[in-house]
């Protein structure tokens, strides 16, 4: 089985970014192929799932027909984790439909909170982090939200969705969702010296455990962390979080190295990696196979995590 050629033989939100990260494909190439992600395969059948409003399911964390049942999972299918999904696929944000989007979002996209406009925001950090990574990909001032989050950082280094019911420690699900707002915010605004620092202060928290284990006592967190999954929605696991440290851009700290030890071990004979953990709900579309399948999305990003890290590690 030659892996890249399974990789390039799926949807072009993949595809393109198998040819930027994994292949010596010209830029030019990369671009052409990045562009059929608005009219072609899932982020052309996202985009037509959307609403006249601008909204999917008609509304912004959750559809507007949802009454609190979680018995089958979260529904994935609102505004949030849709847009977070054509992040995830790369869709230009410059392409028509979707700027459309973005501004009628703004204009009619309400929390189910306080009935906050979509990119101002509302209480939980770990909403407002990856509203944040959406807003700054999309070109939305999320600057006010942006401003909420470093003041909520709490004295450990992370962010806990609980704050506001009085936690003091910080959860690895909210942290990551911030840390990659603010990252995103950085590449697109340059970002403060007090938000770089305190993304740095972020990382911390997670390097200090090595991604998945308590400081206190060096266990594992959670067993979860360990399987990997896609989309990954708001939750955690160390191959998100591996993926957030390639995409910063640094060279790779030391206390990762148990953590990609880690991924390296899941790596399949073929050279593939499964997807261990889909998380249940509702959704628009199925990409991949579960059950423990070979992953297209979960090989894409081991490899370019362990290039990254190979790369840079002597």
């Amino acid at each position: 089985m030659n892996v890249l050629d399974w990789l390039l033989d799926s949807d072009p939100a993949l595809r393109w970014q198998v040819l930027r990260d994994l292949s010596d494909a010209p830029p030019e190439v990369v671009a052409t192929e990045r562009a059929r992600v608005a009219t072609e395969g899932w982020g052309a059948r996202l985009l037509a799932l959307r609403g006249h409003d601008g909204q999917w399911a008609g509304g912004a964390c959750f559809p507007a027909d949802f009454r609190g049942d979680f018995s089958q999972g979260q529904p994935w299918t609102a505004t949030l984790p849709t847009l977070t999904l054509l992040r995830d696929f790369g869709i230009d944000p410059n392409a028509q439909p979707v700027r459309e989007t973005v501004a009628l979002v703004g204009e009619n996209c309400r929390w189910e909170h306080a009935g906050q406009p979509f990119f101002a925001g509302e209480v939980e950090p770990c909403i407002n982090g990856r509203t944040v990574a959406i807003g700054a990909y999309f070109g939305a001032d999320v600057d006010g939200i942006v401003a909420r989050l470093l003041d909520e950082q709490l004295t450990d280094g992370g962010w806990n969705c609980e704050t506001e019911n009085g936690s003091v420690r910080a959860s690895f699900a909210t942290t990551i969702c911030v840390l990659e707002g603010l990252l995103e915010h950085e590449r697109t605004t340059g970002g403060s010296a007090r938000a770089v620092a305190a993304r740095r202060r972020g990382q911390k928290y997670l390097l200090d455990r090595r991604l998945f284990r308590r400081l206190s006592t060096g266990d594992v967190v959670d067993p979860d962390w360990l399987r990997f999954s896609f989309p990954n929605w708001w939750h955690y696991d160390v191959l998100r979080a591996l993926d957030y440290f390639r995409a910063a851009g640094d060279a790779p700290d030391p206390r990762l190295a148990e953590a990609v030890a880690m991924l390296r071990s899941k790596q399949q004979p073929e050279g593939t990696w499964l997807l261990e953990n889909t998380h249940p709900g509702a959704v628009h579309l199925s990409m991949e196979n579960g059950g423990g399948d070979p992953s297209r999305w979960n090989t894409l990003r081991a490899l370019r995590v362990l290039n990254w890290y190979d790369g840079n590690v002597r």
